[in-house]
């Protein structure tokens, strides 16, 4: 199985280069994402936009497969990418700033999602949790009773690239996916979360 690590933000907000560079306690955040799917036994292909040239560097010197797309938008990107490596099957998707992912949580994922048996799933995470670590969410919406945050992770169907897809909503009540990196305040979160383990 692959996983698709969208990592093509230019980081504006952060204003420290790349975003996937950006070093979460002394290490880039796309080294902290591919390193928990490999060692949850799942292939990272780094999917790449015009604006990253050194995360491409970065990540042709640490032996990540990579795939530049044209850089038109996220959903574009995915679409593009699943067309062009023609993946048949399913894949992960998952953005390239949650330093904090491990590999029981992306094995927690894809049990669950072969267990409701959708074409697709979305992860999403307790609102309450990225309170609690000082994070206002920009987008809320209700999983199971419980108002939740998606943490951009998703499991797609590759057969039914570009297809509306029937999809199951996992909601993981775990710290480490309440910090999407986006601002420097973001970073001292993460950085909290990881030194706490």
């Amino acid at each position: 199985m692959l996983a698709l690590i969208v990592a093509g933000g230019r980081g504006t907000r952060l204003n420290r280069g790349e975003k996937p560079l950006v070093r979460i306690c002394d290490r880039p955040m796309i080294a902290c994402v591919t390193e928990a799917f490999c060692a949850a036994g799942i292939e990272p292909v780094a999917v790449l936009s015009p604006s990253v040239p050194q995360t491409g560097n970065w990540c042709r010197a640490h032996g990540i497969t990579t795939f530049r797309a044209e850089g038109a938008g996220y959903v574009e990107d995915i679409t593009e990418c699943i067309e062009m490596l023609d993946i048949a099957e399913p894949v992960f998707i998952s953005v390239s700033d949650i330093p904090c992912l491990t590999p029981d949580i992306i094995t927690t994922v894809l049990e669950a999602y072969q267990a409701a048996g959708t074409d697709a799933c979305s992860v999403w995470v307790p609102a309450a949790l990225c309170r609690d670590v000082g994070i206002t969410p920009a987008y809320v919406q209700n999983i199971d009773g419980i108002d939740a945050v998606p943490c951009g992770i998703n499991i797609l169907n590759g057969a039914k690239n570009g297809e509306e897809q029937e999809e199951t909503a996992i909601l993981i009540d775990s710290l480490r996916l309440a910090v999407n990196v986006n601002t420097p305040a973001d970073i001292a979160a993460a950085q909290r979360i990881l030194l706490s383990r």
